[in-house]
């Protein structure tokens, strides 16, 4: 009976068949490969067709069919497998090349992290198979390890892998359509646990800011020290350029490109925040005799901006362990939420958040621009433990 996948995975030592002549070699060692048995010039040969791992059964068959009919049209097999195996690339050589076909039109720094996940969880796996050898066993070696370590990890390999292999079947390298559908059915199911960054509960915060406004300023103090009184993400604060303010009118206009929700985010900004912010201008024209537009908030060289452990560095230095920098975000929320009476939607605005009903968010014109003004003033003056006016 003809060989099944089954089979390939578990045969014992020994030579099985599978039709036609073609064969599946398992060592005592353990090691399988394929072997195709045929006449040749009056004598029988066998010719190999790769390792097991690295070749499956159906593209051993059609390895062997076309290797069969090339020796019935008088060709040298051997030479047409050498010319086979160099124009059959690897799995990395295609990635990278599917890679370089479509980061044009990425606008944000996703292509890095699409890269990165390769680089670290699938070519050291199957990167040097050739392309027409990936199929879904290969594909759950490399799913299985972080399956249920990072979940949302795995899930956008196994995406991108999918993308890679229509990549390549588009351009002739694989001649079928590889459906991964039949992948996570290998696997065990994910339960999805919910975990929250910490937060520092919003009464304690105060205190902290007056901590950190003792401190000799630093670029990972100062970029959390604006990160508080906004509100924004850190990454939004980070890579903060000068252009982006406009501190006549206290307001900060985060570009579409750098938002989560790819929306333009107006930010007023509070009496507090802009005395922060041209104390900052003022460091930064006595360092580099210049404030160009596109020069960074916080950066070292002024060409990179700093990273998020600078400023979760400057937390851990105050001893403070049960609080993220992303937190302080709930923090700023669960304020509003006790303190004041300003509406839901309001602060939602203020955090940038996504307006999850559809129907309300076609219909909703508002940015509740003046009303966030005065929330952000509120907020920043209880973080100051300035008096209310």
């Amino acid at each position: 009976m003809p060989l099944t996948t089954l089979k390939v995975r578990h045969a014992g030592p020994g030579r099985h068949a599978d039709s036609h002549g073609l064969y599946l070699l398992v060592r005592d060692s353990g090691t399988r490969s394929w072997v195709l048995r045929m006449q040749h010039e009056g004598q029988r040969r066998d010719f190999g067709l790769g390792a097991a791992h690295d070749v499956p059964l159906s593209e051993a068959r059609i390895l062997a069919a076309n290797l069969r009919k090339a020796v019935r049209s008088g060709a040298d097999p051997s030479a047409k497998r050498r010319d086979a195996r160099k124009l059959t690339p690897n799995f990395e050589r295609v990635t990278r090349d599917c890679y370089d076909a479509m980061k044009g039109g990425w606008k944000d720094q996703r292509h890095v992290s699409w890269l990165a996940s390769f680089e670290r969880h699938v070519f050291p796996k199957i990167g040097t198979k050739t392309v027409t050898a990936i199929d879904g066993a290969a594909v759950l070696a490399v799913l299985e390890p972080i399956w249920l370590t990072r979940p949302d990890t795995a899930k956008r390999v196994l995406q991108r892998i999918g993308t890679v292999l229509d990549y390549a079947h588009i351009k002739g390298l694989v001649p079928e359509e590889v459906s991964l559908r039949s992948v996570m059915r290998g696997l065990p199911r994910q339960t999805r646990k919910v975990t929250h960054r910490a937060a520092m509960p919003y009464v304690e915060a105060p205190a902290f800011m007056e901590a950190l406004m003792l401190l000799p300023p630093t670029l990972g103090r100062d970029a959390l020290k604006l990160t508080m009184l906004t509100a924004v993400r850190s990454g939004e604060a980070r890579r903060a350029m000068w252009g982006e303010f406009d501190l006549t009118k206290a307001v900060w206009s985060i570009p579409a490109s750098r938002m989560k929700m790819k929306e333009v985010h107006i930010v007023p900004l509070a009496p507090a925040a802009v005395t922060l912010l041209r104390a900052l201008r003022t460091r930064h024209l006595e360092l580099h005799g210049e404030v160009k537009s596109e020069s960074l908030l916080f950066s070292a060289r002024d060409d990179k901006p700093i990273s998020d452990m600078t400023m979760l560095k400057v937390l851990r230095d105050m001893m403070i362990s049960n609080a993220t920098v992303h937190g302080f975000r709930s923090t700023f929320a669960d304020w509003a939420a006790e303190s004041t009476r300003v509406p839901k939607e309001v602060v939602e605005r203020a955090l940038a958040h996504q307006i999850p009903n559809a129907v309300e968010a076609a219909y909703r014109r508002t940015d509740f621009f003046d009303k966030r003004r005065g929330l952000m003033i509120s907020w920043a003056r209880f973080l100051m433990k300035w008096p209310a006016r």
